[in-house]
């Protein structure tokens, strides 16, 4: 069993990350040129986001050929020196895989669409309803809008897509089915692929009958289907414990319960799980593309419940509060404005990498990198962003008024360019950039954070070096502190060998706090306002972070 208690992950979004040949776009190579940053900053696994032949519909998401790499983004040799690197430079990579449902250009939805009967039962058919069975055969929603069935042509025939239209849903009850995707994994790991992240991976079981959803958009019926945990069981057993792969599970509106099977070493399922509760409270009634001001006190209890009951279980979570599919957390959850950006950084990135579970990076994140506000809907790219800026006119907002969501609520506002220089192209690429630059760029870089010995990346360093130095911050137990304190995200860490505090505020105005007497003998581990003494009465300064260690 690979340890993952001491790991940093550093998810890459390919495209986005660095042009190694002047296209505009982000590749392979970009990655290998860039292995010396990730090495000083001390990462442990790189996450790409997929790179296989894909008609990029949904930005790779779509694969039309699991086992290679699209030519916008390298070769294959690309691919294995890129490996080869890596390892030179104890870094590990890890792949993302899409196995819930392939492009409906990938050859076996090819062969199922000429009636071929084994392909056919690769994927999800069914007949309409209706007099002219013109109606889908159930009213289950797509995750990007719309009806999740789409009509063949000349036919009474519907296929099921969860997502984008052209993403046909596996039909993982197929023993064959899955038999052809356990090879997929295997021929990653023979080229040394050390980690997987596994796309919506707890959607694969749908129900055995399908019906309409009378309270909701059926997700009830499929998300952690009842043939989920078998599934998982089953695919640890035939390729992930065979080399002790790193692997963590995309899991869409899960529970605890089932969060604690997928990621508890005696299931034998996955290493870890990402869950997005904690994502969702600034959504209004649940709804993604309805704003609502960020509810703390539910923000603060999510992670308390996750915290506790995932450890009680045992667990393990996947800590992040950014990804490629989510706005940047700097400006959601706190001030993005320059008077604040350090400390608001920093105590986004302590809060999550003092807690018990791996923590991601996710690219741009270790420099502060903030949203773009782009004022038109032409700067955006995203099927999902554009599928609803058509429905949110439709539901009657005025252009300001659904700009104004867009702005918060899109995936390319994650997407954008890294920002490595202060140019115009963000040192991103020689060529025109595949998305728009932010305005940021000019205060916001690698090269000037690498310059300046108090930047937000030597702060991350530094989190990344606590954890592989200190087992409290492992595997130490995790009790709630400081619960009344209303801006307040606070938790002790406790083991053997010491006993941490770690205090996060959350505010933009000085806060009263009374340290326990215990703690003011205690070293100031981590401090984002170079606080350098203790007291029992302290005033915490806007956004920030401060955590003691008190050892046995």
């Amino acid at each position: 069993m690979v340890n993952i208690a001491d790991k940093t992950i550093y998810q890459i979004y390919l495209r986005s990350f660095y042009d190694s040949n002047g296209d505009g776009m982000g590749d392979i190579p970009g990655i290998t040129a860039k292995l010396d940053y990730l090495e000083k900053l001390g990462v442990d696994l790189i996450w790409i986001n997929p790179f296989y032949p894909s008609p990029q519909n949904d930005n790779g998401y779509d694969i039309s050929d699991y086992t290679g790499v699209d030519p916008r983004f390298g070769t294959m040799e690309d691919f294995d020196v890129l490996i080869y690197e890596a390892k030179k430079r104890s870094i590990g990579i890890m792949i993302d895989l899409v196995l819930n449902h392939t492009s409906t250009e990938h050859e076996w939805f090819q062969q199922a669409l000429r009636e071929n009967p084994k392909y056919r039962d690769f994927y999800y058919f069914k007949k309409g309803k209706g007099a002219k069975k013109e109606l889908p055969p159930t009213n289950w929603e797509s995750k990007f809008g719309g009806s999740a069935w789409e009509k063949l042509p000349s036919s009474d025939d519907f296929y099921l897509h969860l997502f984008d239209v052209t993403q046909a849903d596996l039909n993982w009850s197929n023993p064959e089915v899955r038999e052809a995707l356990y090879q997929v994994v295997d021929f990653w790991v023979q080229k040394g692929v050390e980690g997987l992240r596994l796309d919506v991976l707890n959607l694969i079981s749908k129900p055995d009958k399908m019906e309409d959803d009378f309270i909701g958009d059926g997700r009830r019926f499929y998300t952690d289907g009842s043939h989920i945990h078998e599934y998982l069981k089953e695919l640890h057993a035939k390729t992930f414990s065979k080399k002790g792969l790193v692997t963590v599970g995309e899991m869409s509106s899960t529970s605890i319960a089932n969060s604690i099977r997928y990621s508890n070493p005696a299931e034998k399922e996955l290493s870890m799980v990402f869950h997005f509760h904690h994502l969702k409270v600034d959504y209004k009634d649940g709804e993604k593309w309805q704003l609502d001001q960020v509810r703390f006190a539910e923000l603060k209890e999510l992670f308390h419940t996750w915290q506790v009951d995932m450890a009680s279980g045992n667990g393990w979570d996947a800590l992040f509060w950014n990804n490629h599919d989510q706005p940047r957390a700097l400006g959601r959850f706190t001030s993005d404005q320059p008077e604040f950006h350090y400390q608001a950084a920093t105590l986004l990135a302590a809060t999550i990498h003092l807690m018990r579970g791996t923590p991601y990076i996710y690219m741009g994140e270790e420099i502060g990198m903030i949203n773009p506000r782009f004022e038109h809907i032409e700067s955006y790219s995203d099927i999902e962003t554009i599928n609803h800026y058509r429905l949110l006119q439709e539901e009657g907002l005025s252009e300001r008024e659904t700009m104004e969501v867009i702005q918060a609520r899109s995936r390319d506002n994650s997407r954008i360019p890294m920002q490595w220089e202060n140019d115009e192209k963000a040192g991103f690429t020689t060529g025109t950039p595949l998305y728009p630059v932010s305005d940021s760029v000019s205060w916001i870089n690698v090269r000037d954070a690498l310059q300046d010995p108090d930047s937000i990346f030597y702060f991350y360093k530094k989190l990344i070096e606590l954890r592989k130095t200190h087992s409290v911050i492992q595997v130490g137990n995790y009790t709630p502190y400081f619960v009344d304190e209303e801006r307040v995200i606070s938790y002790l860490r406790e083991n053997e060998e010491a006993t941490l505090l770690a205090v996060h505020y959350y505010g933009e105005e000085p806060y009263k706090l009374e340290l326990p007497e215990a703690f003011l003998q205690g070293e100031i581990l981590l401090s984002n306002v170079k606080r350098d003494q203790l007291a029992k009465h302290i005033s915490l300064a806007p956004y920030e972070t401060l955590a003691v260690l008190l050892p046995k």
